[in-house]
């Protein structure tokens, strides 16, 4: 196993919340060799470096408080059915957790239900997938009712196929129904009914969670506050930024997935309207299909959004590839990347030196087809020209209309300010109240029969 240091000092990784070791680990990066067309043994251009991997998926196990014991690539030539990786790699690990009393070896890839059970036994440790690793930290970072039941369907969803483990209680059988008996039932068989059962309540919980931000996004929609969602890669700086914009005290540390329950605070422009800011899950790499899944209810806070921002970490090695795993979870979300409600948010430039920061701010200005905001929103450089985006980004979609009020209806001006966004109002020549109001096209047909206009 080639075992790459790490520069403590250069950690990007603040520590863990609780400060309570979870158990000591070793993490392995398996790094399949692609053959190029060319007959060379590189990844396609567009995938992480397998030091960049290796980083990411140590601040997985740390953000779980896991001690993280040693940590290394494993190249490999193909996949193994049975144990993913080689034999002779197998037996090295096994001598390394036996030496360092690691109990627990998180391997960054997707390990079917028998290979993970080869290797528990190889290893005489609990081995832990990208996917189970992913849940585990979802199932901490969880805090409202919502998300905990949306862990928890994507955390059976996922151990109903793993069922077939290094557990030979599962293999024992019950007896049948009735006067003949029979072969009955296999403990396996009984436990897949006992989860499917409970799926089956949670599903129904969040179809009610489900109606109920229905519920919330219909209410809003009758006032004229548009929605403003930030997404993007997990410690990008979502909530940094969602605190400098709302002056909000959102957790926002430097670990990955630091905050999970989304959150959403209202702001007035500079010129005068309204917005809500709403703040939510990261996204990762070949995040599980189930999580996209479970909170699809809380990502519908961005479907339904009008501007959506995608905060990107422009000084990560990976920002690019980045971008396109971010990319890859809209589009299931039936957002393309060329909506014209995204506004790219190029976050941290403080942490880039004097010419990165130079070719970054070359690179956004040349960049005419998706118009980044270079930021950053731990000194707030760049939020003025980002709030100019937003607005400018609003005005686009909403439709301009002037009203005439007979000053004796407060109750219709008062409405108008409810429903609208109100630019101007003037006494007209004949004593009536001349509006101009800005407003979405739902918001400006209910205007528009308000006022006969």
């Amino acid at each position: 196993m080639e075992v790459r240091r790490r520069d403590q000092r250069a950690d990007r990784l603040s520590p863990t919340a609780s400060g309570v070791e979870t158990g000591r680990a070793i993490v392995i990066e398996p790094w399949l060799k692609k053959a190029s067309p060319r007959g060379g043994s590189r990844s396609p251009a567009d995938a992480r470096t397998p030091e960049g991997r290796l980083e990411e998926v140590v601040g997985l196990a740390r953000a779980i408080d896991l001690t993280v014991v040693e940590s290394g690539l494993v190249t490999l030539s193909e996949i193994r059915p049975a144990t993913y990786i080689g034999k002779g790699k197998v037996d090295e690990i096994a001598g390394l957790a036996k030496s360092m009393s690691a109990s627990i070896v998180v391997m960054d890839c997707p390990l079917s239900p028998v290979q993970q059970r080869n290797l528990e036994k190889a290893w005489n440790t609990k081995v832990i997938d990208r996917t189970g690793l992913i849940l585990e930290i979802f199932g901490r970072r969880a805090r409202t009712r919502e998300g905990s039941l949306q862990v928890e369907l994507a955390h059976l969803t996922y151990q109903k196929s793993r069922l077939v483990r290094s557990w030979t209680h599962l293999e024992r059988q019950r007896g049948g129904f009735g006067f003949l008996g029979g072969p009955g039932e296999t403990q396996i068989e009984a436990d897949r009914r006992v989860i499917e059962d409970r799926i089956a309540r949670i599903e129904i919980e969040l179809d009610k969670v489900k109606r109920t931000r229905k519920l919330h996004r219909e209410s809003r929609k009758r006032v004229p506050y548009p929605i403003v969602a930030l997404v993007g890669y997990t410690n990008a700086g979502k909530s940094t930024l969602f605190n400098r914009m709302t002056a909000a005290r959102v957790l926002s540390a430097d670990m990955l997935f630091a905050t999970l329950d989304p959150t959403l605070r209202a702001i007035e422009l500079p010129h005068g309207a309204k917005v809500i800011i709403s703040d939510t899950v990261g996204f990762i790499s070949e995040l599980p299909t189930m999580l996209v899944a479970a909170f699809r209810a809380t990502l519908e806070e961005v479907i339904e959004a009008d501007v959506i921002l995608h905060v990107r970490d422009i000084s990560h090695d990976d920002s690019e590839a980045q971008l396109r795993d971010v990319e890859k979870v809209l589009s299931e979300l039936d957002i393309a990347a060329t909506d014209c409600r995204v506004i790219e948010v190029w976050n941290k430039l403080d942490r880039l030196d004097g010419a990165g920061r130079e070719r970054v701010l070359n690179l956004a200005g040349r960049n005419s087809d998706r118009r980044p905001i270079p930021v950053s929103a731990i000194t707030g450089e760049g939020i003025d020209r980002l709030v100019d985006a937003i607005e400018a980004r609003l005005s686009e979609s909403r439709l301009t209309l002037e009203i005439s009020i007979d000053p004796a209806d407060g109750a219709g001006l008062s409405w108008l300010y409810r429903h609208s966004e109100v630019l101007v109002r003037d006494m007209r020549d004949d004593g009536r109240i001349a509006v101009t109001v800005r407003a979405d096209p739902d918001n400006a047909a209910r205007v528009r029969a308000r006022f006969n206009s």
